[in-house]
């Protein structure tokens, strides 16, 4: 069920190129925190070294196909939902998943109860009934 991930440029979500939107993709964080780690990186080492893998990621990493958009779990109704359990991590935060699956859950459970009606009434019994003849 897991998918293969591949490092990919994302440029619909990127600032320049993509790359961090790519990186934040393939290890599973927020892209706040890898633009914050990146930026921190290059002013903390004087740059070059950042810079230069920058630019080579960007013409080396290949672009993410524009059909896949990034949305939310929110919107995604057969995919399970994917919490994150730390500051860093990407998906859905506790309280928006626990509302997503009340709501989930409300639409299963009147469901159910409405097949429950229709198999306690009068209706269903007389149709069985004249299925067995």
């Amino acid at each position: 069920m897991s998918a293969k991930r591949e490092l990919l440029r994302d440029p619909q979500r990127g600032k320049i190129a993509g790359v961090c939107a790519g990186l934040s993709d393939y290890f599973n964080m927020e892209l706040w925190l890898v633009r914050i780690i990146f930026v921190s990186a290059v002013l903390l080492t004087g740059g070059p070294l950042f810079v230069v893998a920058y630019i080579a990621a960007w013409f080396i990493l290949d672009k993410k196909d524009p059909t896949t958009t990034h949305t939310s779990s929110a919107t995604k109704t057969d995919d399970p939902l994917e919490v994150k359990f730390k500051v860093w991590q990407k998906g859905e935060p506790p309280r928006r998943a626990l509302q997503d699956l009340k709501e989930r859950l409300g639409r299963v459970d009147s469901r159910l109860q409405d097949m429950e009606r229709h198999v306690t009434s009068s209706e269903f019994t007389v149709s069985r009934e004249i299925n067995k003849l």
